[in-house]
């Protein structure tokens, strides 16, 4: 741990289902934890019970591996290395591949230098490898690529060699495409693109235990062409062809040259099986003889699949490929550290905290980023998991615990406090350790009390916190939780504490109509969480309510009056309006990169001015984003010449603030409408134009701004991808017509008989969707949904009957509030 140069710290991400725990299976074999004959169907790193009975991965799972590296392999190092040093401290995290439970991708990203992108070569690039692959360029995380199901392409679609090439060459421009599009090729991590030809790509399967990278096979053929294996590789991908008369390479396809990749990779992997799967004795014979592949006498009776498996397992073990390719091509925390500061670190680049970061200093203050509890065997207590990126951790060291609200110089969310122990990580084990040094990942015990989801820990006064990690998803379907015995209630809302605490994403909150909600990122996220809820944290029978999903609420055209109020004491009025904000404006506040509240304004102006066509001047005069400060709503100054103006400001944001986190119509957020005070009248007196005063009044005149500018409610709506053969193509129309779904596209996934459908699902009908899709297709179709954007629900919401309606009905019921929307003279003042 304290060789840094030699610390690897990688993730394993993808879609689901395209084999990342069984990939993982091979290299904790290959570390010896486990036997390598059951490598593949233990699927060690799934630990909970669930995760094997469902054989999907649920929460991320972090184990060390150690590797040593042979030393002919140690010229293909290109970053600083330790010569003398050949063993290697793998970190690895199996990340779930499951939409609901990105969340857990971001954390396990967040704490690792590298990521191992798994493709399954049958079904080609996901939505999900895109999502994952995205997070991790985002923040500044090095892929290489692992072709996985290779035995499915021999045996089910029984592919001919070129074929298979052009499908693996696909899968890699797909991926290419993807890094290109997010990735910053003047950036200070350079061109990450991956290539079989640079040895960034690797081959296999991993249920059979197997794999190969380009540089393995050209160090087989080396001796005998007598050409070093770098220059090999090159020879092996892409255009490279070999004519058979005169032995050389030529660069065009012609009858009589054949493909390098071909002839010299896929050739005598198809000899071998055409020689086992068709029972030729002989030929399996001399060809076990020329690779010097030895069998034990019970391996010699096997034959057809189980006997393949093993003699490829001999052959090229996906072990030693896979650790070989991560030890020589993913950065050590020494290289990335100094890359990734900038973005983890919020405080100066230049502080003791930062260049301990840069240079990953074990003798700098210490510096520890929290990123997800994980619960211990103890009911109640987690270990809090992460990692160390200046300094040193040890057991009984007295630290500095702050919380994600932690503000420099102020006393809040700030905890003083020692560490009680320091363990390593083992999957389902831990192991006791008396310190660790920086870049690498470390569990600690006893700060669980203090930190809710994440924080930063340090030891130096003026430290500031690590930057709040971004999710992919939000949390879109609730829950309304309750006892089934009422005495049961204060285990309920300490379960709902531990539960926040044991999930990144998860959120639980108490409505004001008392009841406790729980939030997640979809069905199947919330079926885990109140499952968790029930069986270990309250330990108590529940009663859960039907799903709901949260709505926004939205105005579709502008004010058709101005809109006056006045305040309690009558000496005050504002005059406003409101419209809708410019299409994708709202979205581009979500992302925070063009515009932010933190930007210079004249930037910012200019940009709403080019983009959207703003008045520059007003654009200038954006008093706030709401809610909290940093939400898709403006609220825009547009009075000339008005006395005071200044000095009510901040009661009229806080006003605002107020009324877009809770609308008009049911208490909802608002999102993507605009503000705009146009006139105000004060009292000369500052004392009658006070908080008390303005905030409600600003309030009030906010909501009869909403109710003159129709308003509306706004729905989630998922991007679902939904892959099946082409028989279940109709099944597939049919529930989504049902559904109010809109269907995008259809395409054929090329090489393969399988369609991709994409289309879009509002999350109000996507309950129940997977189990009705399955019936109705005979289970061929396998749905993946991603929230994707917010849309308008058609029709009044005035109108009882029409849709809108109801669900503003419905929520009002919920929440306890009035019936019916409030009528426009509770907020409206005549002049």
């Amino acid at each position: 741990m304290d060789k840094k140069l030699n610390i690897r710290n990688m993730s394993v991400i993808a879609h689901v289902d395209h084999g990342k725990s069984t990939l993982t299976d091979s290299l904790v074999s290959k570390a010896g934890i486990i036997a390598a004959a059951k490598a593949g169907e233990t699927r060690f790193t799934d630990t909970r019970k669930d995760e094997q009975d469902r054989c999907i991965t649920i929460k991320s799972t972090a184990i060390s591996l150690y590797y040593e590296l042979p030393e002919s392999d140690f010229e293909y190092i290109t970053q600083p290395k330790d010569p003398k040093e050949r063993g290697f401290l793998i970190n690895l995290i199996d990340s779930p591949g499951h939409v609901d439970f990105s969340s857990e991708v971001t954390a396990a990203l967040r704490v690792t230098d590298g990521a191992l992108v798994v493709v399954d070569c049958v079904s080609g690039v996901c939505v999900q490898t895109e999502t994952v692959l995205r997070q991790a360029i985002a923040e500044r995380i090095k892929p290489v690529l692992f072709m996985n199901k290779m035995d499915r392409a021999l045996l089910e679609l029984q592919l001919d060699q070129e074929d298979l090439y052009q499908t693996f060459a696909r899968i890699v421009e797909s991926i290419n495409v993807i890094i290109a599009t997010y990735s910053d090729e003047d950036g200070p991590m350079g061109n990450i693109q991956v290539g079989p030809e640079k040895g960034t790509v690797a081959f296999g399967s991993g249920l059979h235990g197997w794999a190969f990278t380009l540089k393995q096979i050209s160090e087989i053929y080396s001796a005998k062409f007598k050409i070093p294996p770098a220059k090999l590789m090159k020879r092996l991908w892409g255009d490279q062809f070999i004519n058979a008369e005169d032995k050389k390479w030529k660069k065009e396809q012609a009858t009589g040259n054949v493909r390098g990749f071909n002839q010299f990779v896929l050739d005598p992997i198809f000899k071998m099986f055409d020689a086992i799967m068709n029972f030729k004795k002989e030929a399996t014979a001399n060809l076990l003889e020329k690779l010097k592949i030895k069998l034990t006498v019970e391996e010699r009776e096997l034959e057809g699949k189980p006997l393949f498996k093993t003699v490829m397992r001999k052959w090229l073990p996906a072990g030693e490929a896979m650790l070989q390719m991560i030890a020589i091509h993913l950065p050590s925390p020494v290289v990335s550290q100094k890359y990734r500061c900038e973005l983890l670190y919020e405080g100066p680049q230049d502080d003791a905290v930062a260049l301990g970061i840069k240079a990953c200093d074990p003798e700098a203050p210490l510096c520890l980023y929290i990123s997800k509890m994980v619960p211990t065997s103890d009911k109640g207590r987690f270990y809090a998991f992460g990692r160390v990126f200046s300094g040193k951790v040890a057991s009984g060291q007295k630290v500095r615990i702050m919380g994600p609200h932690y503000v420099p110089g102020k006393k809040e969310d700030l905890y003083l406090k020692t560490i009680q122990r320091t363990i390593l990580m083992m999957g389902r084990y831990i192991e006791p350790i008396v310190d660790v040094p920086c870049g690498n990942i470390v569990g600690l015990v006893g700060v669980d009390q203090f930190l809710v989801k994440t924080g930063t820990i340090s030891t130096y006064e003026h430290c500031h916190n690590m930057k709040m990690m971004k999710f992919s998803v939000s949390p879109v379907v609730r829950v309304a939780v309750e006892p089934k015995n009422p005495a049961d209630l204060p285990k309920l809302v300490e379960g709902l504490n531990r539960l926040a605490k044991s999930d990144p994403m998860v959120q639980s909150f108490t409505e004001e109509s008392g009841e406790h909600i729980v939030a997640g990122a979809g069905e199947l996220h919330l079926e885990i969480c109140l499952k968790d809820l029930e069986e270990d944290h309250a330990c108590i029978p529940l009663k859960k309510s039907e799903p709901v999903v949260s709505y926004r609420e939205c105005v579709s055209d502008k004010s058709n009056q101005m809109c006056l109020s006045k305040s309690p004491n009558k000496h005050n009025r504002l005059f406003m309006t409101a419209g809708p904000l410019e299409e994708k404006l709202p979205e581009d506040i979500d992302d925070g990169c063009e515009i932010n509240p933190r930007q210079d304004f004249k930037i910012r102006a200019r940009y709403l001015a080019d983009t959207y066509g703003w008045d520059v001047n007003e654009a200038r005069k954006i008093w706030s984003f709401g809610p909290e400060g940093t939400g898709p709503n403006l609220l825009v100054d547009v009075s000339k010449g008005v006395q005071y103006l200044n000095e009510i400001k901040d009661s009229v944001v806080a006003g605002f603030q107020w009324a877009t986190k809770e609308g008009p119509l049911c208490d909802e957020n608002v999102r993507g409408v605009r503000f705009n005070i146009h006139d105000v009248t004060l009292h000369a007196d500052a004392i009658h134009r006070g908080g008390g005063q303005i905030i409600p009044t600003a309030r009030r005149v906010l909501y009869a701004c909403m109710l003159t500018a129709k308003p509306c409610l706004l729905e989630p709506v998922y991007s679902v991808e939904i892959q099946c053969p082409e028989s279940a193509v109709g099944g597939i129309y049919g529930v989504l017509n049902r559904r109010r779904g809109q269907v995008l596209e259809e395409s054929n996934v090329a090489g393969t008989p399988m369609f991709i459908v994409k289309a879009y699902l509002p999350v109000m009908e996507s309950f129940g969707f997977t189990a009705d899709l399955r019936s109705k297709t005979g289970g061929q179709a396998f749905p993946q949904c991603v929230f994707d954007h917010w849309q308008v629900l058609p029709g009044d919401v005035h109108d009882l009957a029409s849709m809108p309606g109801q669900v503003v009905a419905n929520t009002r019921k919920r929440k306890g509030l009035k019936e019916g929307i409030p009528a426009l003279d509770n907020y409206l003042d005549k002049l």
